[in-house]
């Protein structure tokens, strides 16, 4: 993890999402970042820390309208098209921001993050998977976002 972590010491700032595992992931990596509540995860409502099949089992419609409707939030939480909001208008914030920063956060964030950086609709927040300690690019020229998926050689994850 050094050459990671030598890389992301060179952040000019960095945030991280209120939950816990986010903020000892950034602790892992030798961060100290600001807690954002906007970086949150999707709020799952009363599906919150359960298991997708579980939820099917009992719930196979809400399920059924929760993947193919981006507006519906049967579980009693946050929408995808909300979730996408809020992080749009996170991204749209640091527009101006000179410098590198990192953010430590969730899978529906970045994937959200992405969606409004390549101006994807929102349906296609179900055809990306972003996967656990990943790293995803992206960057503002002062005109436009650019999604970079990150190698492993930019990374430097030689022993980590």
């Amino acid at each position: 993890m050094s050459g990671t972590v030598g890389s992301l010491r060179r952040a000019d700032w960095s945030w991280t999402s209120p939950a816990l595992s986010a903020r000892q992931t950034a602790a892992a990596l030798e961060l100290a970042p600001a807690v954002d509540p906007d970086l949150r995860d999707c709020d799952y409502g009363r599906w919150a820390a359960r298991r997708l099949s579980d939820v099917g089992a009992e719930e196979s419609n809400a399920i059924a309208m929760w993947l193919t409707d981006v507006s519906a939030a049967p579980h009693g939480g946050e929408s995808i098209a909300d979730v996408l909001r809020r992080i749009a208008a996170w991204l749209d914030r640091r527009i101006g921001e000179n410098g590198h920063g990192v953010v430590v956060t969730h899978a529906a964030v970045i994937r959200c993050a992405i969606l409004h950086a390549i101006g994807a609709p929102t349906h296609s927040f179900w055809h990306s998977d972003i996967g656990p300690l990943s790293a995803t690019e992206l960057r503002h020229d002062g005109s436009r976002w650019r999604w970079r998926a990150a190698r492993a050689a930019d990374l430097q994850l030689e022993s980590f």
